[in-house]
């Protein structure tokens, strides 16, 4: 029987926590929102801010995870994260933080999962 897709994507996201954690990641905040904004995971890593997305299939799937952040998907997690910025008081005081957009890829199967992580998976151009 198929999991639910509210179950496997908190299934990834918990999975894709303990993985950025073992790196040495802080997680900041998990499913933060702002109106109909989304940011999957915050963390700091040093003097870095992650803004990461989640993606989450369930074996056979047809394309890989991280195929499915698309530029209108990028264009949402850059303004969530001026969002989150400007209205955060979780941030160290005068950090000055540089901010990376990063995408984990979760592959399940059963009780395996298969974790990619794709730092800075891509970089804003501003026009």
């Amino acid at each position: 029987m198929r999991e639910a897709k509210g179950s496997v994507g908190k299934r990834g996201e918990d999975l894709a926590c303990r993985y950025l954690q073992g790196l040495g990641h802080e997680i900041v905040a998990r499913n933060w929102r702002a109106s109909h904004l989304e940011i999957d995971i915050i963390s700091l890593s040093g003097s870095v801010l992650h803004i990461v997305e989640v993606k989450t299939r369930v074996v056979p799937s047809q394309a890989a995870p991280e195929a499915n952040v698309d530029r209108r998907k990028r264009e949402c997690l850059v303004k969530a994260a001026q969002a989150f910025i400007h209205s955060s008081d979780r941030l160290p005081l005068g950090a000055d933080l540089e901010v990376s957009f990063d995408v984990v890829s979760v592959l399940l199967d059963g009780e395996q999962a298969e974790i990619e992580y794709y730092p800075q998976a891509f970089i804003p151009i501003y026009a």
